[in-house]
């Protein structure tokens, strides 16, 4: 690799809402690329150059080493080389110079303009095709699922909505999501839809096909990952965050009333979807392994969550004051004398992580954590996990309006009373307690456990998230790290 496409590279990662090293010090230390997807001397490109150009496109893994501990993590990168620019796709330019392989890509060795090719309706209809025709390269493989009803001729349009992957919506029913960052093995994403679809569970997206590919692994040996995940779209569904934080709008335009009193309370949905939790929850352990946890397993749980708060109290000294608190929610897991049901979850549960549709909520994204390697991700754990992800969500939902920027009432309705912060602070509070009990009610309605029953166990994974929370938010947001740092006061009693 050229010390122009390391520099290239290492800027465009930097500034990617999808990266998860934003704030680290980080080198490019490698570039994989994969077999062209179109370029030079296939029959449906021409190539760069040529009197009808369209771009070499092909998929180019960056492995990025940090230097405050010396990890390393494996970014995809799809790639589409251009001879002339495009003012259409400026937006997703990365850089220019020579392709790695410039001797067997035609171009004569010549400095080519490259673009980000999710965001090149040109390149994005490589992946379509390829899924359709279960495309096989010598290190990429499309498989298909089922017989989808899907037009190969359908435009591409790549979501600005803030994640850790990209995904691209083609026509108005098939999604294909890009994992950013790769793992080798099955990613749960897709193995859990796999097996939600062939079971005909609706409270997920059905699963249309995904992407692998081979690449070398930490000796050099080649291993399989997922690169890509083809699925429903829902076209008229409306994200679970926006749908609470309108709620939440609502309750502060509204001078006295309480939560359950505004036109957009949000309770009855938060109850409609713990149910949902709590089928999908129940489906999983229908189809997946399950097991049980008992004190051993309880034990290492809690040695792992207090590992994880003594690093992340190194990091950030704000957690350090609510340590011992902290620590006896973990170390209380050791008092359970009965055994704990787990099974596969969805691992990184949160109101943006669900769809209301005019047919019922719905789950989305079921990868995981996005700062846990696959092995994590893919272990059993308590449902209980999800559910608190949900809880917390619910309070990030409440203060959002008030932590935009250093003048919130800027982000409030027009006319909006009761702007005192402390005022505006007991709503925020109200509407989250509200919509957490409504959505732990609904989830005892199906699962026949209310979650609030198992108190240790809750305050445990709660507190857990909150401390994640306070790390992502020192390195990402740290004008809202008050939001998770009162919840890591209020669980640490």
């Amino acid at each position: 690799m050229s010390s122009r496409q390391t520099a290239c590279i290492h800027d465009y990662l930097s500034r990617q809402r999808w990266f998860a090293g934003k704030g680290r010090d980080f080198t490019v230390e490698r570039i994989h690329p994969l077999s062209w997807l179109s370029g030079p001397g296939t029959p449906s490109a021409p190539g760069p150059g040529s009197p009808d150009e369209r771009p070499a496109v092909r998929v180019e893994l960056v492995t990025v080493r940090y230097a405050d501990d010396g990890s390393t993590e494996t970014y995809q990168l799809p790639l589409a080389y251009r001879a002339n620019p495009s003012d259409r796709i400026a937006h997703a330019y990365v850089g220019s110079w020579e392709p790695l392989d410039a001797d067997r890509g035609g171009n004569g060795g010549r400095r080519m303009l490259v673009y980000d090719a999710l965001h090149d309706k040109e390149s994005t209809s490589l992946w379509l095709a390829g899924l359709l025709g279960t495309r096989e390269l010598p290190d990429l493989r499309f498989h298909l699922l089922g017989d989808p009803d899907i037009d190969p001729g359908e435009q591409s349009l790549a979501l600005t909505v803030e994640q850790s992957n990209t995904s691209v919506v083609f026509g108005e029913a098939t999604l294909m999501k890009v994992y950013r960052r790769i793992h080798h093995g099955h990613n749960p994403d897709i193995e859990i839809h796999e097996a939600l679809t062939k079971a005909g569970c609706r409270s997920v997206a059905r699963l249309h096909g995904w992407v692998d590919g081979v690449w070398p692994d930490a000796d050099g040996k080649p291993a399989r990952g997922d690169l890509a995940m083809f699925s429903e779209y829902f076209r008229t569904a409306t994200d679970g965050w926006e749908l609470a934080i309108t709620s939440v709008r609502d309750l502060y335009a509204e001078a006295d009333l309480h939560a359950d009193e505004v036109g957009g309370d949000f309770a009855s949905e938060a109850f409609r979807l713990g149910s949902t939790t709590a089928h999908v929850h129940a489906e999983l352990a229908r189809v997946l392994a399950v097991d049980t946890w008992g004190e051993r397993e309880l034990a290492a749980l809690a040695e792992e969550m207090n590992r994880r708060l003594s690093a992340s109290a190194e990091l950030v000294p704000a957690l350090q004051p609510y340590e011992k608190g902290m620590r006896s929610a973990f170390d209380e897991l050791t008092t359970l004398r009965t055994r704990v049901p787990v099974q596969r979850i969805h691992g990184d549960l949160h109101l943006g992580q669900t769809m209301r549709t005019v047919g019922g909520w719905r789950l989305i994204d079921f990868e995981g954590e996005p700062a846990k390697d696959l092995a994590s991700r893919q272990r059993l754990d308590s449902p209980l996990r999800d559910v608190a992800g949900m809880l917390r969500s619910f309070d990030y939902a409440a203060q959002h309006l008030l932590r935009q920027t250093d003048h919130p009432e800027a982000h409030l309705p027009v006319g909006t009373p009761n702007t005192e912060p402390r005022q505006l602070a007991y709503r925020a509070e109200e509407w989250a307690g509200r919509n957490r009990e409504a959505f732990c009610r609904g989830y005892a309605e199906v699962a026949g456990v209310d979650p609030r029953e198992q108190g240790v166990l809750l305050r445990a994974y709660e507190t857990d998230k909150a401390v994640y929370e306070v790390v992502y938010e020192s390195r990402t947001r740290p004008d809202w790290i008050a939001v998770p740092l009162a919840a890591v006061e209020r669980l640490a009693g």
